[in-house]
């Protein structure tokens, strides 16, 4: 039997995030809704309760029944779930005087508790909560703090039972994985034996199972997950996989061609199709992002109904959908996580197509999706590209969409991009692309009065895409950018830098 950690979910963004966290460690587990927990069987060798959108102090917040697991096995509670531990056996929890949101940093580290062990003094740690904890049950003994949050970790004397107030799962966290690798293999006992050749061959035989005979549609994008995605349907099913190409008419400059150039030789079938002025016509004259984002995805639904009715027998429809995608339009387990935007490829299909979805890669984040397709020998010119929205660059133009638009985007971006390539820097960042703004303002080319376009580059980095920093490119590099998309782009007069973190803001603008 896999040895397991279950992860009880109460709505926290972040959930995913502990089990990507654990994943690292080669250590498998499952999520599972706080009030759907499973029985304690032999197998589980820890439990983790994550953080949650409510306050333990509301009336309709959750309350688990935890005497199945508390005391029993060793148990980790983050934010929410350390002031539950609190609230609820005796401390108390109030609205804290100082909320904090982002970067802290420890001023207090007990080096003689398990989990503290190698966690430094002054480690940076990722906070997200307006209720603190104000008192701790009499056998609860704090292990960490902070400058404004006295309790923000303890552990329970006599108990494999620890709690923290910060999110260790979050990447920012530094001190994070080493903390969850003390609970997860000095305290739990994993033995990390859940690898990305062990994801592969559980995979492929699920795929097997669920599609058999069947024929698979699949929507090939060049990216790294459609691609991976790809790559594990094709080791199930052969040539039973069927892989279309949109061209939505929103993407990279160039990119349809070079995107089918690229699979040629791999062994993949996979058809082109031209669909840009389907998606325009359907565009025109909206400009509400979420309105941009259906449309864009209802179009692609229809390209793939028709195209699937030109493969006899065709079953599936294959998504390289991943957990950001599903995290951020809705909670992956029915709880109350709170949707952030809406993803085209997240959320079924309408009645009207015949297809089911299989969607392999739908519980990984992006940097677990590398590692499996390294696992399987794909090219690195395709394992290391940067993500990239699928609705495009629909959701990098800031009101309605027109042709022309798109193509000053698609130059502005192929110099950026093409810049950060030649400069070697295309591989310090996680993604960048560039935003067309709604906006117009004055410039001076000649002698000559301009009234045009601006523009904002995003460059951020990140390793899930649940938090990301903004990155400090050499200025010299953005002034040789700047100065050649204005030079090079007609229409545009001003160029940005966007220098916002992930939270508050996002990593696309819409």
């Amino acid at each position: 039997m896999q040895e397991t950690v279950l992860i009880l979910d109460f709505g926290s963004q972040y959930t995913q995030l502990i089990a990507r966290r654990l994943r690292e460690l080669n250590v498998y587990c499952e999520i599972h809704p706080w009030n759907k927990a499973p029985d304690l069987t032999s197998e589980v060798k820890g439990v983790i309760l994550s953080g949650s959108p409510f306050s333990v102090r509301d009336e309709n917040s959750p309350m688990p029944d935890l005497s199945a697991y508390k005391g029993k096995i060793p148990l980790l509670a983050v934010c929410f779930g350390a002031q539950y531990l609190a609230h609820h056996f005796g401390g108390e929890v109030l609205p804290s005087d100082t909320r904090e949101y982002g970067r802290a940093n420890l001023a207090f580290v007990n080096s003689d508790s398990i989990i503290a062990k190698d966690v430094e003094n002054s480690s940076q740690v990722w906070m997200s909560h307006g209720d603190t904890i104000n008192a701790l049950p009499s056998n609860y003994k704090t292990i960490f703090s902070t400058e404004d949050v006295k309790y923000a970790g303890f552990e329970i004397e006599g108990e494999q039972t620890y709690g923290v107030q910060f999110h260790p799962e979050v990447y920012h966290s530094v001190c994070g994985k080493q903390l969850l690798s003390n609970f997860i293999i000095d305290i739990c006992g994993c033995s990390q034996d859940w690898t990305p050749d062990s994801f592969v061959e559980t995979t492929v035989a699920e795929l097997k199972e669920k599609v058999g005979e069947d024929k698979v549609i699949l929507g090939l994008s060049g990216g790294v997950d459609s691609s991976v995605a790809a790559y594990l349907l094709h080791k199930a099913i052969g040539d039973n996989l069927h892989c279309i190409f949109v061209d939505n008419g929103l993407l990279r400059k160039n990119e349809f061609e070079d995107v089918l150039e690229s699979y040629k030789g791999l062994g993949l079938n996979v058809k082109g199709v031209d669909s840009k002025e389907l998606f325009y016509d359907a565009l025109k004259g909206h400009s509400d992002p979420e309105k941009k984002r259906k449309v864009i995805g209802g179009v692609f639904i229809d390209v793939f109904d028709k195209e699937s009715q030109l493969v006899e027998n065709a079953k599936w429809l294959g998504q390289g959908t991943i957990y950001p995608d599903v995290i951020e339009s809705v909670s992956a387990t029915g709880g109350p996580s709170q949707t952030i935007k809406s993803h085209h490829n997240v959320g079924g299909l309408p009645d009207y197509m015949k297809l089911d979805v299989v969607e392999p890669l739908r519980s990984l984040f992006k940097d677990e999706v590398r590692r499996v397709g390294r696992s399987m020998g794909i090219p690195e010119k395709i394992i290391g590209r940067h993500p990239f929205p699928g609705p495009g660059l629909g959701i990098r133009i800031l009101g309605d969409i027109t042709a022309e638009k798109v193509r000053i985007l698609q130059e502005v971006d192929y110099i950026f991009i093409k810049g950060l390539k030649d400069w070697g820097l295309y591989d310090d960042v996680w993604q960048a692309g560039a935003i067309l703004l709604p906006v117009q303002s004055v410039g001076v080319m000649g002698d000559e009065r301009t009234y045009e376009n601006a523009v904002a580059l995003r460059a951020v980095s990140s390793t899930d895409g649940m938090t990301a920093d903004w990155c400090h490119l050499p200025y010299d590099f953005l002034a040789k950018v700047s100065n050649d998309i204005i030079n090079g782009v007609k229409g545009i007069n001003r160029v940005t830098y966007d220098i916002s973190s992930k939270p508050p803001a996002t990593i696309e603008w819409e």
